[in-house]
């Protein structure tokens, strides 16, 4: 795992709250990797100008924990664009409330389709 967060600026950033907790009170997988998704989905609809939708994601391991009250860091970037379709790498970090160093507590590869007004695949850099 890197030891330093991507360079720039973060898709998201959001605090973790209790809301979104597990039975063992820590932050529920489900919550993160949907911080994640929005994240992926942010910069697929930027890339295609666009609706666009989630078809696969790849690779998610669960390092660390998040805690209830940690910033939560999500880094997104495009690492294919295909006809119709973009894989998007996101990681995510989270900080303490009161500390200045981060850890990375997951990464992931999405894939999404770029769709038309009708929900069909379309090309994601039309002509």
């Amino acid at each position: 795992m890197p030891d330093s967060q991507p360079p720039g600026n973060p898709t998201i950033r959001t605090i973790a709250m209790p809301a979104d907790t597990n039975p063992a009170g820590d932050i529920f997988g489900g919550w993160l990797m949907s911080q994640m998704d929005l994240a992926a989905g942010t910069v697929a609809a930027l890339t295609a100008r666009g609706r666009s939708a989630t078809v696969a994601v790849e690779g998610m391991k669960f390092h660390r924990p998040v805690k209830v009250g940690d910033e939560v860091s999500l880094y997104a970037e495009i690492v294919h664009v295909g006809r119709t379709s973009m894989r998007i790498h996101v990681e995510a970090w989270r900080r303490e409330r009161d500390r200045d160093d981060s850890q990375q507590v997951t990464e992931a590869t999405f894939t999404f389709v770029a769709l038309d007004a009708q929900g069909a695949a379309r090309l994601v850099r039309p002509e």
